[in-house]
């Protein structure tokens, strides 16, 4: 069975409908990015044998039935969050970052016994900035962001607007999905790859905070670091999942005859 994939983007677009933010609904966010994956199977009328072969979780089945969904236990977060291109997540680090890591920041569940949906965005951050990031910075990032974990009201930004942040920014910045950022001047004299590759992150993160009129400049200052910093382990997470599939390519290749 083909696993349903969904990129950052279409994920943080998902947790703002299921908030109301947005008027798509989570079906419809699924239908595109389905066909997206699948254009020569509906080109050729293949859709319904193509949708057959596609696993879908129950998480999945649940926002295809509910336009709103106030909350998931931490089951469904590690399966919502294990559809998310180049993502592996376990049940068992979850559980350690909400019963210690990070248990300041995501305290208990709070929809009853489920966790809320900024809750789960922000499980998905720090997921991604593990990919550059040692705990404690990622606590100390959380701090400046976030602020007084008691409260939201404080939040420079909400985690699904952050998430929804950086996801976007980074898939403008890739625009053929090839994991590669689009920069110009590559080639150029005394302008390396990765000079421009900062200079062109750094350029979209402030592009974003410049529209946070409502924050001081040190406070957009804060939002634009922890952008560039999330789009680069998003990056990161690409090699990631490249490197764990060679390494099991490996393992299992060694002693086959």
């Amino acid at each position: 069975m083909e696993t349903f994939t969904l990129t950052r983007r279409e994920m943080a677009v998902i947790l703002l409908s299921m908030q109301g933010k947005v008027s798509t609904t989570p079906l419809s966010i699924l239908q595109e990015a389905w066909k997206k994956n699948h254009q020569a199977d509906v080109a050729h009328g293949h859709s319904l044998t193509a949708f057959l072969s596609t696993e879908l979780t129950p998480v999945l089945e649940k926002m295809m039935k509910h336009d709103r969904v106030e909350g998931f236990s931490l089951q469904e977060i590690v399966s919502l969050g294990n559809q998310i291109e180049y993502t592996h997540m376990s049940i068992t680090s979850m559980q350690n970052w909400v019963k210690r890591d990070f248990k300041e920041f995501l305290g208990s569940p709070k929809v009853g016994k489920k966790y809320s949906i900024d809750q789960a965005a922000m499980l998905f951050i720090i997921d991604d900035l593990k990919n550059c990031l040692d705990f404690e910075s990622i606590r100390k990032l959380f701090e400046i962001v976030f602020r007084n974990p008691d409260t939201e009201s404080d939040d420079l930004l909400t985690p699904v607007e952050l998430y929804a942040a950086y996801s976007r920014l980074f898939e403008e910045m890739d625009a053929n999905h090839d994991q590669i950022m689009d920069v110009r001047g590559h080639g150029t004299a005394n302008r390396s790859y990765d000079t421009l590759t900062e200079l062109a992150i750094r350029q979209k993160a402030e592009e974003y905070t410049h529209g946070l009129t409502h924050l001081t400049p040190q406070q957009q200052e804060a939002v634009r670091n922890m952008l560039f910093i999330a789009m680069v382990s998003v990056r990161n997470a690409y090699f990631h999942a490249l490197a764990r599939r060679y390494l099991h390519a490996a393992l299992f290749l060694h002693t086959l005859n």
